[in-house]
């Protein structure tokens, strides 16, 4: 019976293989499936008949798909599971003396002829090897290149940029770590000896958690705190305001400015707050009208979300401590996903009364087009000069009209709007006037800004006009500046220089990382530069002073062929000579856990378009976008180590599938939804258009990505040269959730998965990052790769760490771990310190 069963099982492989395996065929597909069903079958049908001689037909099948997978793929061992795991399942069951005990030889009429020889022994001897080759693979990843960053030139103070006073490395004043977003800290304390010694030292938990009724399905808890005035100061998603003391974790205050719940939110996430000391800024002798950049200064700009339009009337604060100071000479300057922009008393929490109306401005005021959940705030004022810059996020392609995206400078100290820069008029700074209202549909930005105050100028990440993958309505000048980085002079706004990182963005390649600065060693010469790392998948690292490339960057012509009417792709696009653009895909990357899923894979590859490069043009048709929407860098951008003039990021390798969807009607129906279900939000209907567009991650049934691992990296680039000196999977499969299992896969396979968030680096030549889908804070070594440490989290730490020194004369390392509702990490809101073992 056992035989029997045993044949039945491999006959229905066969037959769901062979059906699949016709339809790849007919794709132009790999012919290799049609043999693997045909062994199944003639194996399943003679095991079925007790025939050993079917044990010897399955031996050869294991054999040919061994060579067939050696030739398709090399030794990478992750991609051999979908080919031949489930395949050496099945050849060891067969090979179990109680199951091949019920097969005979065709010459035999007993049961009980030797075992061990014949056809029999050709599987045991084949399972054998498969075995030792197994063992053997599992040593060898042809992934990572191993190397070494050059050391420390100078000591590992960092450098300050000239007419600019350093921050102290005790203290972490804005987002990025300062105002030109290295994400990068010169306390050593833990260093690669000590590193091990680290512990939890407090975990704070905020108490904002998501209500899945009345909240967004992106609730995320993205916060990298503030470190400054003594005390540690955080955002939660709800854009309440919290004060911690550095060295406990004891809350001094807390502010709720009560944003309104909303579900149809595209992102319901607060990335941190600002910070404006004017006694600082007095002490660095500035006039009061244009002070310079003060170590106090913070950094950040808004991100991607939406929100309710309606400012609750009773703010409250709830206030811990109350040490008393001149009213607001110190201030947190924060904003929300309601678009409200808000000041408050650093020391008490209160809201400074002389800031707009009574602590607020209304970010919607002059915006046209307004609509329910369509513009928000989800990242950080730029607080630099005495200003506080701010860009805005809208929903994506929910509608062709929508709000502006202007982006605005405001008096830190009175709200006063002070200037403007909206990319749909570039020259025309001033406020507006009195009845007047910003350009609709101008390219926004969401992302955290950088600052160089002693060049006076802002760099402001810019993306889409939506809607993000059609471009046909577009006009030339709309083109000059979307998806461009733009330098804008800080005391009027006008723009200086402006270098575009996609032409005519047809894939939502906006750009989303704050750009790091930092002077590097070029050919003998020291060169004012920026690093800033793209969706598709560069690094450009330019000229601060001027927006012209450090580092080559050449066009690449590309395919203009598409099937919408109109549409004009760009026939080149720019490429830098840093760059993590992911290889090109190949039916052989298709990936999956059985030949099964694999198959599925391979037919939706072969069904899509795909040009070989991240520029295939969504079509109607359907397109494979490679990278897709999330793209390789996002928000959490990269570290930078400006001593040792070197970068660490965490490379995304994700594939999506576009297509568009015609509404028929759209001229007398705009609003007729066509690719979402009523009452959820409108992601993508491009309302008003004639096409939706169908946005799908690249996944097989069982929800696993259909190309093959990593989807996750890690590298390292000396950016005085721009080689890459290391890469590395990162992170594990641990903690994902799939459709083939009621609870998050448990084992830790490493082989990297996606990272959201960003990283630090330290002079203590360790590096830390939370991000991947696995729940760990890690640390690495900077100068390798190697990890040196890890911490379990509570929930996913899809935020950026920072450090400081606490009164107590400790180096913490902090991280937010809340989790992430659109990748499906474990929600949370921890606040969790670490520093080493007394």
């Amino acid at each position: 019976m056992l035989a029997r069963i045993s044949g039945v099982v491999l006959l229905i492989l066969g037959v769901v293989i062979l059906g699949l395996g016709i339809q790849l065929a007919t794709e132009e597909g790999s012919l290799f499936y049609l043999f693997m069903a045909a062994g199944l079958l003639l194996s399943g049908y003679l095991i079925t008949r007790r025939r050993r001689s079917g044990l010897a037909v399955y031996a050869v099948l294991l054999l040919a798909t061994l060579v067939w997978s050696l030739w398709e793929i090399g030794l990478d061992k992750w991609q051999f599971i979908p080919r031949g795991a489930l395949l050496a399942v099945l050849g060891l069951w067969l090979t179990l003396p109680f199951v091949a005990r019920r097969t005979r030889d065709a010459r035999k009429s007993t049961e009980a002829s030797p075992l061990w020889r014949g056809s029999h022994g050709l599987l045991a001897a084949t399972m054998a090897l498969l075995i030792v080759f197994t063992i053997g693979i599992s040593f060898y990843d042809p992934f990572p290149q191993k190397g070494e960053l050059p050391p420390a030139q100078v000591a590992t103070a960092a450098p300050a940029v000239p007419g600019t006073p350093a921050p102290p490395a005790d203290d972490w004043v804005a987002y990025g770590g300062n105002n030109l977003g290295q994400r990068y800290s010169a306390l050593k304390d833990i260093d690669l000896n000590s590193v091990k010694k680290l512990k939890l030292a407090w975990e704070y938990h905020t108490g904002d958690t998501r209500d899945p009724k009345v909240d967004a399905k992106e609730y995320t808890f993205e916060a990298t705190p503030l470190k400054v005035n003594g005390m540690l100061y955080l955002c939660t998603p709800h854009n309440r305001i919290v004060a911690l003391d550095p060295a406990t974790g004891k809350e001094r205050w807390r502010f709720d400015p009560v944003v309104p719940a909303d579900a149809m939110l595209q992102h319901q996430t607060c990335r941190g707050v600002s910070y404006h000391d004017d006694q600082a800024t007095a002490s660095a002798g500035h006039a009061a009208a244009a002070p310079v950049a003060t170590r106090a200064d913070a950094l950040a700009t808004p991100a991607t979300a939406t929100s309710a339009m309606t400012a609750p009337a009773a703010p409250s604060a709830s206030v811990v401590n109350t040490a008393a100071s001149a009213d607001c000479s110190r201030r947190i300057i924060a904003a929300t996903t309601d678009a409200r922009l808000f000041a408050l008393d650093a020391n008490t929490g209160k809201l400074c009364e002389g800031f707009g109306d009574k602590g607020y401005i209304n970010l919607l005021e002059g915006m046209p087009n307004i609509k329910k959940s369509s513009y928000m705030q989800t990242s950080p004022p730029t607080v630099t000069r005495d200003l506080a810059i701010v860009g805005g996020s809208i929903i994506d392609n929910a509608y062709v009209d929508n709000p502006s995206g202007v982006t605005r400078a405001y008096d830190v100290r009175t709200g006063q709007i002070v200037w403007k820069f909206d990319a749909a008029k570039p020259n025309e700074n001033k406020p507006l006037a009195p009845g007047e209202t910003y350009v609709a549909n101008s390219p926004t930005s969401w992302t955290i800004f950088a600052a160089d105050e002693a060049l006076g100028l802002v760099y402001v990440p810019l993306g889409n006009k939506s809607p993000d993958q059609l471009g046909v309505n577009r006009t030339p000048e709309d083109e000059i500046y979307t998806d461009t980085i733009v330098a804008l002079d800080l005391a009027t706004g006008a723009p200086r220089w402006h270098f575009q990182t996609s032409h005519h963005d047809l894939w939502d390649r906006d750009n989303p990382s704050q750009p790091s600065l930092l002077d590097l060693t070029v050919g003998g010469a020291q060169v004012p530069a920026m690093v800033l790392p793209t969706k598709g998948g560069n690094l450009f690292v330019l000229d601060r002073r001027t927006g012209k490339p450090v580092l080559p960057v050449e066009e690449v012509n590309v395919s203009t062929i598409t099937d919408i009417p109109g549409e004009k792709p760009s026939p080149t696009q720019p490429v830098s000579s840093v760059n993590f653009i992911p290889p090109v895909l190949k039916e052989s990357d298709m990936w999956g856990t059985t030949p099964i899923d694999q198959l599925m894979c391979r037919i939706t590859f072969k069904q899509h378009r795909y040009d070989g490069n991240p520029w295939t043009p969504p079509t109607i048709a359907g397109s494979l976008v490679y990278p897709g929407n999330i793209g390789v860098f996002n928000w959490g951008s990269v570290a930078v180590d400006p001593v040792r003039q070197v970068m660490i990021g965490m490379p995304v390798r994700l594939s999506y599938l576009y297509n568009f969807v015609e509404r028929p009607d759209y001229k007398d129906n705009p609003d007729t939804r066509m690719v979402t279900k009523p009452d959820t939000p409108k992601f993508n209907e491009n309302f008003g258009a004639r096409f939706a567009v169908n946005i799908q991650n690249f996944r097989s049934k069982l929800g696993l990505p259909c190309q093959a691992p990593p989807w996750g990296t890690m590298a390292a680039v000396d950016l005085n040269t721009g080689k890459t000196v290391w890469t590395r999977r990162n992170g594990t499969v641990k903690d994902q959730n799939t459709s083939f299992l009621p609870f998050p896969f448990p084992i830790p396979l490493p082989m990297g998965i996606v990272s959201h968030g960003g990283m630090l680096m330290t002079a203590g030549g360790v590096s830390f990052a939370g991000a991947t889908l696995d729940n760990y804070l890690r640390a690495y070594n900077v100068s390798t790769g190697e990890e040196v440490w890890k911490a379990r989290l509570p929930a996913g730490g899809q935020a950026t760490p920072m450090t400081y020194r606490g009164a107590n004369g400790k180096q913490y390392v902090v991280i937010a771990a809340g989790g992430h509702g659109s990748i499906g990490t474990t929600p949370g809101d921890s606040v969790l310190a670490y520093t080493l073992e007394d």
